[in-house]
């Protein structure tokens, strides 16, 4: 028989097994949710005069890295906010931007209305390429940053001061659009460790008055690549189709504005991206066509059917190609 005291012992025993297992499986639980709460990550926010750009690129071992840090508007400034992110200071950064404070006072500004202001970390460049970029002293490190004119980078949970150093270095010394500065920047950020944790997400974003489709936003390039185990390879191949696409909005709609001949080097360098697009042929060919290059759109537009036979019936119905229509070498190619 088993005793009244065995019994006892028994159940204390099975009770204090119960609450360490309970108590072992909610420790990752807290430090997952821990985790969630907090945006590790390197960033850049840059500023290109000539171009009258401004944009961001990030990455983190985080999901969905692009709906959380980067905010921009055209002729106003951009902002990276991140570490144990604030997003309002996305909005209120720009907005305070807008009325006429500097990257510094605003910094100032949304910090001391901040409820958690150690445990942030932000970058702000305002239009007129003034910086500022913040660690507060509760990020956890390695987390710093770096500015100087027209750009500010900042990092938390890195491999270490190389990774921001790096990559101010390459976008200083890199040449070609906003966006391959910022790409080239991230990519160095990488290779020099970047998040400590790994990889998972990453964002470009590129804003100009008027940049984004039909011109009715500053969306220039917008691409995010939210859960992928290369995200800057994968970040790398959006943004060849996303330069091209930025090209060939900025063509077509001065295009529909008329400007022909303004139109015909955006178009030009669409094509040149992607050289086996058809539609992107197509419509350069129109615009050839209607900034009096008559036998170069020609040759477009063989090019463009080619790749894709359904053009044909497009192209014998498009006013935009009316100008050829008594021209045999077209009715050749449309039959």
């Amino acid at each position: 028989m088993i005793s009244v005291n065995q019994t006892l012992n028994r159940c204390i025993s099975l009770t204090c097994i119960i609450i360490v297992l309970l108590c072992c499986s909610q420790s990752p639980l807290k430090a997952q949710s821990e985790e969630l709460k907090t945006i590790s990550t390197f960033s850049i926010v840059g500023r290109d005069p000539a171009a009258g750009e401004l944009g961001i690129a990030v990455a983190s071992r985080f999901f969905s890295v692009g709906s959380v840090v980067p905010w921009a508007e055209a002729n106003v400034g951009a902002v990276a906010t991140q570490s144990f992110a604030n997003t309002s200071f996305g909005w209120r950064g720009l907005e305070l931007l807008q009325n006429g404070a500097a990257p510094e006072e605003v910094m100032e500004i949304l910090l001391r209305n901040d409820d958690d202001p150690e445990r942030r970390q932000v970058g702000i460049v305002s239009a007129d390429g003034k910086s500022v970029t913040y660690t507060g002293s509760k990020c956890i490190p390695w987390a710093g940053g770096r500015s100087g004119e027209n750009y500010a980078i900042q990092g938390n949970i890195l491999a270490g001061e190389s990774v921001v150093t790096a990559m101010e270095k390459t976008f200083l010394e890199t040449e070609g659009t906003l966006a391959d500065r910022l790409y080239a920047a991230l990519l160095a950020g990488d290779e020099q460790g970047g998040d400590s944790r790994g990889k998972q997400s990453a964002a470009l974003l590129i804003v100009k008055e008027n940049a984004g489709y039909g011109g009715y936003n500053d969306r220039a390039i917008d691409i995010r690549v939210d859960d992928h185990q290369e995200p800057f390879k994968e970040l790398g191949r959006l943004l060849n189709f996303a330069q091209m696409n930025y090209s060939w909005n900025q063509g077509w709609t001065l295009f529909t504005q008329k400007k022909f001949a303004e139109a015909l080097p955006h178009m030009e360098r669409a094509a040149k991206l992607a050289p086996e697009n058809p539609e992107a042929l197509y419509d350069f060919a129109v615009i050839q066509l209607a900034a009096g290059e008559k036998e170069m759109a020609i040759n477009t537009l063989e090019k463009a059917i080619s790749l894709n036979p359904k053009l044909k019936k497009q192209a014998s119905v498009d006013n935009d190609l009316k100008e050829l229509y008594g021209d045999p070498k077209f009715q050749d190619l449309i039959k």
